[in-house]
């Protein structure tokens, strides 16, 4: 496994294959668990030579404090993606990237940006983009790998590389769950005792809420879910929204033909969960 820091060195290293190598690529910014490791052990699959990026994203934390809060475990990491085979890490300093000017481009995702999660985390989706549109230009994958678990994300990174004409595929991945239902994420490691021990609470809402869309309306659903919350303590419920699957937007009624999803950001004390389920 080679590890680089410049984005030169990682260029040179990925153009001295030969012609016909297919890369798999998967962003992340480290603090890597299980979930990661299922998008690189399907990337390994799909491709000859893995690359994994590791870099904490300066411009799509909307809050100073998340950023540096963020757990870094580079040593860790490193261990992990030996494990499980990876072919190259791409982990370059904020200098690397950004240079001088820690600021991120403006994206027009045709409104995805604001539904959900772009309601409550201010140029969080200018960042997110940002940072993919220019590791995309630095390891130029032929595909990569993107939990569904940041599904707002997923759709708005496949929006971005259809209007940028950017020519990799975007792969989703299965969200990758703890044993008793909690999305895996490197946020959990930060929860309390009893917070973990609350946060199953989360999933669990999310299959009854999915049952319940067989037979009854959005609204009374979401009012449902309100007020499962307003019984549990320790979790506080930011929003929890069923979906259209393609344009995000709210749904009140249904229609034939049409996927949808319910969505989820839940406070366990200080830490913010996000989930989703396919409904």
């Amino acid at each position: 496994m080679l590890v680089f820091a410049k984005i030169k060195s990682v260029q040179q290293k990925l153009s001295s294959f030969k012609k016909g190598t297919t890369i798999g690529f998967v962003p992340t910014m480290g603090a890597l668990h299980k979930g990661h490791l299922s998008l690189i052990e399907q990337a390994r699959k799909e491709n000859d030579i893995v690359v994994v990026s590791i870099f904490v994203n300066p411009t799509q934390f909307d809050k100073q404090e998340d950023l540096i809060n963020y757990p870094k475990t580079i040593d860790q990491d490193l261990l992990l993606l030996k494990s499980v085979f990876c072919d190259i890490v791409f982990a370059p300093s904020s200098q690397e990237i950004y240079a001088d000017n820690v600021k991120s481009q403006s994206f027009n995702f045709d409104g995805l940006e604001h539904q959900m999660e772009g309601k409550f985390r201010t140029g969080h989706f200018d960042g997110v983009g940002t940072i993919v549109k220019r590791l995309f230009e630095i390891v130029r994958p032929n595909k990569a790998y993107f939990g569904e678990k940041d599904f707002q994300q997923l759709q708005i990174i496949k929006k971005m590389v259809e209007k940028h004409h950017i020519p990799v595929k975007i792969i989703a991945c299965d969200i990758y769950r703890e044993d008793d239902g909690l999305a895996m994420s490197s946020r959990n490691a930060r929860l309390t005792l009893e917070h973990r021990k609350a946060a199953p609470f989360i999933y669990k809402t999310l299959k009854k809420a999915k049952i319940k869309f067989g037979t009854e309306n959005a609204l009374n659903i979401v009012k449902w879910v309100e007020n499962e919350f307003k019984n549990q303590p320790l979790l506080e419920l930011e929003y929890f929204e069923i979906a259209n699957e393609e344009t995000l937007k709210t749904i009140e009624t249904k229609s034939l033909n049409q996927k949808y999803r319910a969505f989820i950001a839940v406070f366990a004390g200080k830490i913010r969960l996000i989930d989703n389920i396919s409904l």
